[in-house]
């Protein structure tokens, strides 16, 4: 997993609240394997209309928000479904971040076990963030895990809470597996103790 420590990028306003799995990801590409083209399936339905051409309203479809790495949006960011596809969808378009005022609970989860940051801001903090890069195409958003802070276009500074656990998990870059082998000699040497004084269990 991609270490999380330090992201400076330029960061895309959406103005809605409550964006289900299903407008991140739509139900109907569930059985997609992830591969090339993957990431035009993020918001498919509100990036593209019945034809396959961009609604030029969109905003990840205007040129100064095409490469956002961040996502600024409203209240309760990922609700719905538990898929995991709306993750990788974000991931493979270059998303490596969210803000919002707050999240559901399974994505919240599901972004941080993928290496992405969620990042939790009172609502007044994130609807100032959204009009400066409405102000400012293309304007950037700096993310820095260590300080656990968020740094808007017009250089204030806001600070973000995060389980300690959480955090070392992105700093390093480390999945589940990964955990486990930073402990594989304490497991072997308690399972060649655990044999030696239950061998029938062999």
């Amino acid at each position: 997993m991609t270490p999380f420590t330090r992201l400076t990028a330029i960061a895309a306003p959406i103005d809605m609240a409550n964006i289900d799995t299903d407008k991140i990801f739509p139900s109907r590409f569930l059985r997609r394997l992830r591969g090339p083209g993957y990431e035009r399936l993020l918001f498919h339905y509100i990036r593209f209309d019945a034809d396959g051409n961009e609604k030029p309203d969109f905003v990840l479809n205007k040129a100064p928000y095409r490469k956002a790495k961040i996502l600024v949006t409203g209240a309760n960011f990922g609700c719905g479904s538990s898929r995991e596809a709306a993750v990788y969808v974000l991931l493979d378009y270059g998303v490596r971040s969210v803000i919002a005022p707050s999240f559901a609970d399974i994505h919240y989860g599901n972004e941080l076990q993928n290496g992405m940051l969620p990042v939790v801001l009172p609502e007044e903090t994130v609807q100032k963030l959204r009009l400066e890069l409405h102000d400012k195409p293309g304007a950037q958003i700096t993310i820095d895990l260590e300080s656990q802070t968020v740094t808007g276009p017009d250089g204030a500074t806001y600070r973000f809470d995060i389980d300690p656990s959480h955090k070392e998990r992105l700093l390093k870059g480390l999945d589940d597996i990964d955990l486990v082998m930073q402990n594989i000699k304490e497991i072997e040497a308690f399972e060649q103790r655990h044999l030696g004084e239950l061998p029938w269990l062999a």
